[in-house]
């Protein structure tokens, strides 16, 4: 009985480890391509608008 309970006490921390690391992975990747999205930056604005020359 003893036995059995080990094998199972060992599949469920394996899976667990394995769910964590998907999980760790996941939150990684998601960081580091939020931080790598371009930022949207405002247009700069000319304070006098320039004139067309007709030659």
């Amino acid at each position: 009985m003893a036995d059995l309970l080990n094998v199972v006490m060992l599949i469920c921390a394996s899976l667990a480890s394995l769910v964590f690391g998907v999980f760790a992975a996941y939150g990684i990747l998601k960081a580091g391509f939020a931080l790598m999205r371009p930022r949207s930056q405002a247009a700069t604005v000319k304070p006098q608008p320039e004139m067309a020359q007709v030659s």
